[in-house]
């Protein structure tokens, strides 16, 4: 009889150890499955709310657009891309949305209407409204290494680094590159 004990509490003790390896296996499933979200949320979901009508058409007013925060960490940003930042890498301020026109080394300048880059008329691929206020870029800019010259689409309702509130935007300014459109349902879809 004692030997049937013996055995009957050992298999228990193993049974035990068997749930308690699975329910650890387990346990440590769901953290990976919480870690990889939180890496795509934190690098490919960041939600900023547009704010005003310098990027009509490719984003309206209170349009909500995802930012990959991690772009840039792998490659440099390009002319054309639409980024977040904050003016002056003040924290206080609410996130911007504008385009990429200028690169760090180059000469901009705008006149009568054109925006100049290095001398040369810069040939948009998307639809912009006119210039009629040269701002800051009436007189030629260079940038510094790690400066951007930034536009919104609507020139004529943008501020941007024409202005002196917004200036050139550098590099460490910068949150991210906006990719998606997630509200409202109308514009719904990725951002070009």
């Amino acid at each position: 009889m004692k030997k049937k004990q013996l055995h009957f509490s050992k298999e228990k003790k193993r049974f035990d150890f068997n749930i308690f390896h699975k329910v650890l296996a387990w346990i440590f499933q769901i953290l990976v499955v919480c870690l990889i979200a939180f890496v795509i949320v934190w690098y490919f979901g960041q939600r900023v709310r547009n704010i005003g009508e310098s990027m009509r058409p490719v984003l309206n007013n209170a349009d909500v657009v995802l930012v990959n925060r991690i772009i840039y960490n792998a490659s440099i940003p390009q002319r054309g891309d639409i980024i977040v930042f904050q003016p002056h890498g003040n924290e206080h301020l609410h996130f911007h949305i504008k385009r990429i026109i200028g690169l760090p080394g180059e000469m901009i300048e705008i006149r009568e209407g054109i925006v100049y880059i290095n001398g040369e008329a810069l040939e948009e691929e998307y639809e912009t409204t006119q210039i009629q206020d040269a701002g800051l870029a009436a007189e030629p800019i260079v940038l510094d290494g790690d400066e951007y010259f930034v536009l919104g689409d609507n020139r004529m309702s943008s501020e941007d680094s024409r202005m002196a509130d917004v200036g050139t935007v550098r590099r460490s300014d910068i949150e991210g590159k906006v990719w998606f459109v997630v509200s409202p349902r109308s514009s719904f879809g990725f951002v070009e």
